[in-house]
C-alpha cells in the first residue's frame, strides 16, 4: 500500500460517493435477520453488508466490539469480516477507539496498521485523551503504511459534553483542541488533498458549541456518526457541516441494516443518492 489514505478517500469519493456503512452486528439485529447471535452470526452479517456496500459505497465501518466481544471466536470472525472487504473496492474503517501511550499504542499499530497483520484496515478510530501526542508513532506507522487514523474529538453521546466542552489555558474547548492538534499534524506531514488523519465530529452536535470552525477543516476527512437511527438526515450533511461537508463521512449502520438483508442494497442506494443530492 503506497499511496496515503487521505488520497485514497478523496478517490473513493469522487467514485462512490461519501456513505459510510456501518457493520454493527448487534444482537437484535442478528436475531431480525435470522442468524445465531454468537460469532458465525456476527460473520455472516458483515459479510452479507460488505457483499451489498461493494460497488455502492465508499467505505464500510466495522465497529469492533460487537466482534470482540465473542472472544477468539469473534476475532476469527471480525477476520474473515476484514479479508472480504479487503478483496473489494471498499475502504475500511476499523471502528476500535484505540487510545493509550508509548509502547502500548505502538503494539496497536502492530494489531490494525501493518502490512503482515490480519486485522489490518485502511483506517483506525481512536480515543487521545492522554494527548495526540502520545500517539506519534502510531500516527507514523500509519502514514507510513499509507493507512489513516480518525481521532474521536466531538462525540454525539451526552456523557462527553461536559468533558469536550471544558476550557484549555488557551480558551479553547478540549473538542478544538483536538482539531487543531490534527490540523497541525497534517499540515507537518503536508498533503495536496485530504489529509491522512481525520476527526469524529458527531451530526447531531452544535459544533459550533463546541468552538470548532468547520471552516479550516475543508481538507480533514470528518467521520460523522449519528445519522439514520441517531436521528440526523443524510439531507442535512450540508446544513450540519458547512464548508466541511465535502469532506464528511457519513456513517449509519442500524437504519441500513434494520431492513433485513434482503433490503441492505437499496438502503444503501437510497442513502447515498440523499447525501449526493445534498451535496450536489
Amino acid at each position: 500500500m503506497t499511496s496515503a489514505f487521505g488520497a485514497r478517500l478523496a478517490d473513493s469519493f469522487g467514485r462512490a460517493g461519501q456513505l459510510c456503512v456501518g457493520i454493527d452486528p448487534h444482537p437484535y439485529l442478528l436475531t431480525e435477520w435470522g442468524l445465531p447471535v454468537d460469532a458465525s452470526g456476527a460473520r455472516e452479517f458483515g459479510l452479507r453488508l460488505v457483499d451489498a456496500a461493494a460497488g455502492r459505497a465508499a467505505v464500510v465501518k466495522p465497529q469492533v466490539a460487537f466482534y470482540e466481544r465473542y472472544g477468539s471466536a469473534g476475532f476469527v470472525a471480525l477476520e474473515a469480516v476484514l479479508a472480504a472487504a479487503r478483496d473489494t473496492d471498499l475502504l475500511v474503517i476499523g471502528d476500535a477507539k484505540r487510545g493509550d501511550i508509548g509502547t502500548t499504542m505502538d503494539s496497536y499499530g502492530d494489531a490494525w496498521l501493518d502490512d503482515s497483520s490480519p486485522l489490518r484496515v485502511d483506517a483506525v478510530t481512536v480515543a487521545t485523551y492522554q494527548g495526540l501526542g502520545a500517539n506519534t508513532g502510531f500516527l507514523a506507522k500509519a502514514r507510513a503504511t499509507g493507512r489513516g487514523v480518525f481521532v474521536l474529538a466531538a462525540t454525539s453521546n451526552p456523557e462527553a459534553h461536559l468533558t469536550q466542552t471544558a476550557r484549555l489555558a488557551s480558551g479553547a474547548t478540549v473538542a478544538a483542541g483536538i482539531v487543531d492538534d490534527v490540523l497541525s499534524d497534517n499540515q507537518a506531514a503536508g498533503s495536496d488533498t485530504l489529509g491522512s488523519v481525520g476527526l469524529v465530529l458527531g451530526a447531531t452536535l452544535d459544533l459550533g458549541e463546541y468552538g470548532i470552525d468547520l471552516g479550516r477543516l475543508t481538507t480533514t476527512p470528518i467521520l460523522a456518526p449519528g445519522f439514520g437511527a441517531q436521528g440526523a438526515l443524510y439531507s442535512d450533511v450540508a446544513r450540519l457541516y458547512g464548508p466541511a461537508a465535502g469532506a464528511v463521512l457519513v456513517s449509519a449502520s442500524r437504519s441500513i441494516a434494520q431492513g433485513g438483508p434482503a433490503g441492505v442494497a437499496a438502503a444503501i442506494d437510497e442513502a447515498n443518492r440523499e447525501v449526493a443530492s445534498c451535496l450536489a
